[in-house]
């Protein structure tokens, strides 16, 4: 993988930030170690940025057919699952679901509040103490990691876990791009965890609106883009019986506006989650996990017991598919539960 470089002011900011943080707090990685060792499993993480489900239903099969192969006829995996409930944005949700943790800092969470790179905090700095992630713990389990992205902000990730993640590569806006290097990556040298953020249909919803025209060609230009990862695994021996590709997203976004951030709004709450890969059951994802409650439209708040599935899930369900703990002080599948066989 070629490792690329934040830009040398961005870099001297971040370390500016670390020397002036609190002793101890600073970039340092969570020593706590992991339940095991590795499997011999890989999983892919791919969260697409700012998509709608109401997208998949107006475009059907015939224009995302790999998205549906994933949620609907070849995965486990449900339209109706929820972000965090304190915001609909990026980077707060994103930080979400590699930590396990909710946002709010006081109580528990990763306190990135922020959704740009020019804030150069670590997570620690953030949160005020040493936050673990599923690099972490991957990582202390003997496995690699690597990051993905189409935005600049996801040198959040790095700058945070500087020991765990591996490998970052980074090209803003460049969708295709960033497939390219991870298929590469795939047929050569696989990270036991990677992570991919796709950001074509939010940069669209914003520039044009949700749900336009020209909304639905970036989720159907993502969705071919989806394929070819689906492609990659099937036609990688190494990859084919021992990789678990878990797929959600961000948030929504209110069709006809270019916006996102009302996080009571359905449209904006509502995200899909799916498991897809070798040991995934094709089969609804609320089915296969009856200790999950299905929302329906509704905004089920921290105290709802059951839960509904979150985008939160992933950092500690992508640990479990590797033989791995729980990310230490997580809130979101903290016991693990969330079934994906």
């Amino acid at each position: 993988m070629t490792h690329l470089r934040r830009p040398a002011v961005v870099l001297a900011a971040a370390l500016a930030a670390s020397f002036l943080a609190a002793p101890g707090t600073a970039t340092a990685d969570r020593s706590e170690p992991a339940r095991a060792s590795v499997n011999d499993k890989h999983v892919i993480a791919i969260s697409v940025d700012g998509l709608n489900p109401r997208a998949l239903k107006r475009l059907g099969r015939a224009g995302t057919p790999n998205l549906h192969r994933l949620i609907k006829d070849e995965g486990a995996g449900t339209v109706n699952a929820r972000t965090q409930l304190e915001m609909t944005v990026t980077l707060p949700n994103h930080t979400s679901m590699v930590t396990g943790r909710r946002i709010k800092a006081s109580k528990g969470g990763h306190g990135v509040t922020w959704n740009d790179d020019k804030v150069t905090k670590t997570v620690q700095q953030a949160a005020g103490h040493d936050v673990a992630s599923v690099f972490t713990q991957v990582h202390e389990g003997g496995g690699t990691t690597a990051v993905y992205a189409t935005k600049s902000k996801f040198w959040l990730f790095e700058n945070s876990w500087p020991k765990a993640v591996d490998d970052t590569f980074i090209r803003v806006k460049k969708n295709g791009a960033v497939v390219k290097e991870l298929r590469s990556d795939l047929a050569s040298a696989p990270a036991t965890f990677s992570f991919v953020h796709l950001g074509r249909p939010d940069q669209i919803g914003h520039r044009d609106g949700w749900m336009t025209p020209s909304y639905l060609k970036a989720v159907a230009k993502v969705d071919k883009l989806v394929g070819t990862i689906m492609d990659q695994v099937r036609s990688t021996p190494a990859l084919r019986d021992n990789t678990v590709i878990v797929l959600t997203s961000d948030h929504g976004g209110i069709p006809g506006t270019r916006n996102h951030g009302v996080k009571t709004n359905r449209e904006d709450y509502r995200v899909p989650f799916a498991f897809w890969g070798s040991g995934v059951p094709n089969t609804d994802l609320y089915a296969l996990n009856p200790g999950r409650a299905k929302p329906g439209r509704t905004r089920p708040g921290f105290g709802a017991s059951p839960q509904p599935i979150r985008n939160g899930e992933v950092a500690n369900v992508s640990l479990d598919i590797l033989g791995l703990g729980a990310v230490p002080d997580s809130l979101w599948d903290r016991d693990q539960d969330l079934t994906w066989k």
